[in-house]
């Protein structure tokens, strides 16, 4: 396979729109993966990939970005059911305690945004018992989306207090993933996409080998580890993402839909 594409999801919850598919546009995107023939990777083949060895034809990588609960409710039975998986970047700082639910109210994205904000992650967020069931099924794999999500540039002036600030975020997701589910992760998804040139090298140095952007594109053998590039996806059927799964797989059709949409 000559490219990587990476999907990039958010929400599926009945309530759809700014970064949520409806779970019946999801299933229908992910059962249309299926009946096609594409096969959804793990982060150790995208490791490899990226080292050189080749992946099988149709190969696709889906991702999600916080730990909604909504994941657990209504994607995790999907990827089950088609016997696909997904990487979950997961804001560690946000997960709590407590039973597995079964069923559960899923807000839409701006009201998950306002319960956060006021202090009731539990409400709109995974649980870890809901994770290690997530993990015990295979339908998703975890990995770092920081500690707070907070955007640094945003909130420290000073720049050697913001790489301090980061540092310690990092360091404090990677050792609640290590205490929680035994993993010495080396995969970091930026939050909001949002990094700086000197970012790179202090994640590198923590231990995150591979960084993920919200820059559009796909991830041809040779592309770097510090920046890979994802597909947003959006409320639309399994044809959709079938449509842009044949150009993502082509380095030189993405090269050509970038120019024709004005990306960099």
């Amino acid at each position: 396979m000559k490219a990587l594409p990476v999907l990039m999801y958010h929400h599926v919850s009945p309530a759809p729109g700014l970064v949520t598919l409806s779970p019946e546009n999801f299933r229908d995107q992910i059962a249309a993966l299926a009946a096609a023939g594409w096969r959804s990777i793990g982060c150790a083949e995208l490791e490899n990939f990226l080292a050189g060895q080749p992946l099988p034809e149709k190969s696709v990588m889906l991702s999600f970005d916080d730990g909604y609960l909504d994941n657990f409710i209504h994607a995790h039975p999907v990827l089950r059911e088609f016997g696909m998986k997904a990487i979950l970047f997961i804001v560690t700082g946000w997960i709590g305690d407590g039973a597995a639910r079964a069923a559960a109210d899923c807000p839409d994205h701006r009201e998950c945004k306002r319960r956060i904000a006021a202090g009731d992650t539990d409400s709109v967020m995974l649980r870890w018992s809901e994770i290690e069931q997530m993990r015990a099924a295979g339908t998703f794999e975890f990995h770092s989306h920081t500690h707070s999500h907070t955007r640094w540039d945003r909130s420290i002036v000073d720049h050697a207090q913001r790489l301090l600030a980061l540092e310690a975020d990092l360091l404090a997701s990677r050792q609640t993933l290590a205490a929680r589910l035994g993993i010495d992760d080396h995969h970091l998804c930026w939050p909001q996409g949002y990094y700086q040139a000197d970012y790179l090298p202090l994640a590198n140095r923590l231990g995150f080998r591979y960084l993920y952007t919200t820059r559009p594109g796909t991830n041809p053998a040779d592309a770097s580890a510090n920046e890979i590039r994802r597909i947003v996806t959006k409320d639309k059927g399994g044809e959709w993402l079938l449509r842009r799964l044949r150009i993502y797989a082509s380095p030189l059709l993405t090269r050509l839909y970038s120019l024709l949409k004005g990306e960099k």
